[in-house]
């Protein structure tokens, strides 16, 4: 098994069956992974519908409430490290994410990076259909990110992401803080303060026309504060020893850092 699209879904019936079915169609041997948190919409009983036409290609993890968009990533990166899966992927359920550049992360990857983003803000990448104060809010972040951390990755809160296996076996994801807004960026931050290489992919990213948005004031706060945070650790608190899963404490990409 190599390749795993993990998905977190809450309240997504109106995508959930054409986005399992664009990543099925791309024919690349991609597994795809739901795992919803209790949609009161019923979105995991329509991923039950679905299973008799992936047999073996879909699967479904249900959660009870509503427990954050990082502990879901988490949940699915140790359920794929678990099955062996070489090539580990974060995607939104909405279309936000084309379907059609898994594949060019996936060749990142292949190609010699550990981590590869796909970048709303390297050239080649954009962004439609969001209004100017979201843009504004977005690249903001993304610039104050670079500037308190110093990470070398211009899209720091980009959600659509592939990860080698060896990137997620090394970090301790017991100590993975943030749950929201701040998730992707201390996802980056980590795998790059162990040591490995991060590539940024351009990609069109598209709002989404179906549901709603599940942004919030608390996640932006979670973000501006974990940012600090992060800095703040990584230079007082063996940042790098803490965040190491020490099963893995040997690994070359931990050694070179």
């Amino acid at each position: 098994m190599e390749k795993l699209v993990i998905i977190p879904t809450y309240n997504e019936k109106e995508n959930i069956q054409n986005i399992i079915g664009a990543v099925a169609a791309l024919l690349q041997g991609y597994h795809i992974l739901i795992i919803d948190d209790g949609s009161p919409d019923g979105t995991a009983d329509i991923v039950k519908s679905l299973f008799p036409h992936y047999p073996g290609q879909l699967f479904l993890e249900e959660r009870r409430g509503k427990l954050g968009l990082g502990t879901a990533y988490i949940y699915g990166f140790k359920w794929a490290i678990e099955r062996g899966y070489r090539f580990i992927f974060e995607m939104d359920a909405d279309f936000s994410h084309n379907p059609k550049d898994l594949e060019r992360l996936y060749l990142a990857c292949k190609e010699g990076a550990d981590v590869a983003v796909g970048s709303r803000y390297v050239k080649g990448g954009e962004v439609q259909n969001w209004p100017a104060n979201r843009i504004l809010l977005s690249k903001g972040a993304s610039v104050y990110t670079r500037i308190i951390t110093w990470m070398p990755v211009k899209d720091t809160t980009a959600g659509f992401v592939c990860y080698k296996k060896e990137v997620l076996e090394t970090i301790n994801f017991d100590a993975i803080n943030f749950v929201g807004y701040a998730f992707q960026i201390e996802m980056k931050f980590a795998a790059w303060k162990l040591g490995f290489k991060i590539a940024e992919v351009p990609i069109t990213f598209i709002d989404r026309e179906l549901g709603a948005s599940k942004m919030n004031k608390g996640i932006i706060k979670e973000g501006v504060l974990g940012v600090l945070r992060l800095r703040w650790q990584s230079w007082f608190k063996n940042y790098r020893k803490r965040v190491t899963n020490t099963v893995y404490a040997n690994t070359m990409a931990y050694t070179k850092a």
